[in-house]
């Protein structure tokens, strides 16, 4: 008995099948494109081509505001192609090599050869495409698939309503149940590569605005700035002038016996009289809690007409000061105006590229973004903490002396400045990582 070899030779109809195999590659790669291509339009492109008058683009929106027939109509086609893909691969196979003499290439073969044909050249590759060229793709294969939505078009609709059912039942159990995490994801998926970090950043604080509580933005006790309703006039002006700010608490006796806001303005009439009573002018202080949402307290401060509060605790006792700049800079960024520098190195000094000296009372937010890292970066140790000295407080247990010095991931904190009772400065060093 003759032994028929493993591999049987190429015939024509071999040939035909195999360009006919890469011809199918090749629609299933476009099917795959196209339906990543059309929901990566970014709204420059929908603007643009709402504006065009190109019939490419305007075939291109109306599939795109129809997704459901659309998607369907994608799903159909790229299902019947890889089907058919399968098929064809197997009559290739069948008619190449002997695989009834040898099972395992038989297998090797026809499942992980073509899946892996169909992975990479029929999903992968095009849908990494189709996301950078999005527009250009998807104007390109508009008409085709407009063509296919009407052939099958009676599939489609019986796939919509089969599942019809199902889509209103998970509409109403998921109904306003769109998490911060997912705004921020969609932030990272709808922004191109080349869009600038000023405006990334801007977004992803436009998604968590929400979230976020006063105690995450205000001023804490310790650095308040207030004057003693008992101050004299000279002195008051001194100290306006020392510190520069336009809005001024005014206390009683201690911080927690807040008497109402000096505005600054409403003294300049009365510059030039030297024993006036100032104390006539406080107006009245806006409190609000700890865990109230900042943009429940920029409602209230558009519709109060006011720029400052006065934030405090459970006890009622003065916890720190929030400023409608405080709000906003959540959104935009730091906001910098002729003070800042001031501010800015009361709060820190930069040594050098790696090294910098921090007043310990730093809210966390702000040394985040000192160094351009995420606000969730402490989250594992940080516990209640809001401020640098808190954080070293919840990580080590106990208040460390000045010359202590902990690291945290990319960062070393040293304490070198401290007494009994609370750390006053620290030097912290950050190593940041790099690709080699």
């Amino acid at each position: 008995m003759v032994e028929t070899p493993f591999f049987l030779g190429i015939t024509w109809v071999t040939v035909i099948c195999l360009v006919i195999l890469l011809v199918l590659l090749l629609f299933s790669a476009l099917a795959s494109a196209s339906e990543t291509a059309f929901f990566s339009l970014l709204p420059n492109d929908i603007n643009e081509m709402e504006n065009s008058d190109r019939r490419s683009d305007k075939l291109a929106l109306e599939l795109r505001n129809k997704p459901k027939a659309f998607l369907a109509t994608i799903l159909i086609t790229n299902n019947l192609v890889n089907v058919t893909i399968t098929i064809f691969s197997t009559y290739i196979m069948a008619r190449m090599f002997n695989l009834a003499a040898n099972p395992i290439w038989a297998f090797i073969i026809n499942v992980v050869v073509v899946t892996s044909l169909l992975l990479i050249f029929g999903e992968m590759i095009p849908k990494i495409t189709a996301a950078k060229r999005a527009r250009a793709l998807a104007t390109a294969l508009a008409p085709t698939i407009s063509v296919l939505v009407v052939i099958f078009r009676p599939l489609s609709n019986l796939l919509i309503k089969s599942t019809a059912v199902i889509d209103n039942k998970l509409a109403k159990r998921n109904a306003n149940t769109l998490s911060i995490s997912d705004l921020t994801t969609a932030v990272d998926i709808t922004t191109a590569e080349e869009t600038p970090s000023e405006e990334r950043s801007m977004l992803q604080g436009i998604a968590t605005f929400g979230e976020k509580e006063v105690s995450d933005i205000m001023q804490p006790r310790v650095q308040l700035f207030a004057v003693k309703v008992t101050t004299k006039f000279d002195h008051l002006l001194e100290m306006i002038i020392e510190n520069g700010f336009s809005r001024i608490p005014v206390y009683e006796d201690t911080l927690d016996e807040i008497k109402g806001i000096l505005y600054v303005k409403d003294l300049l009439p009365h510059l030039e009289e030297p024993d006036f009573q100032w104390q006539g002018l406080l107006r009245p202080a806006f409190f609000v809690p700890e865990n109230k949402k900042i943009n429940d307290l920029f409602q209230d401060f558009r519709a109060k007409k006011i720029h400052i509060a006065i934030v405090v605790d459970e006890y009622g006792g003065t916890s720190g000061l929030v400023t409608m700049e405080d709000v906003l800079e959540e959104i935009v960024g730091d906001i910098s105006d002729e003070f800042d520098v001031v501010a800015e190195n009361r709060n820190y000094k930069k040594i050098d590229d790696k090294t910098y000296i921090f007043q310990a009372q730093t809210s966390l937010v702000d040394f985040c973004k000192v160094f351009g890292i995420n606000e969730l970066y402490f989250e594992d140790i940080k516990g209640e903490s809001d401020t640098l000295a808190g954080l070293i407080l919840e990580k080590e247990g106990r208040i460390p002396q000045a010359g202590f010095s902990t690291s945290y991931k990319e960062f070393v904190f040293k304490i070198i400045k401290a007494d009994k009772r609370r750390i006053i400065e620290i030097k912290v060093v950050y190593n940041e990582k790099t690709d080699e």
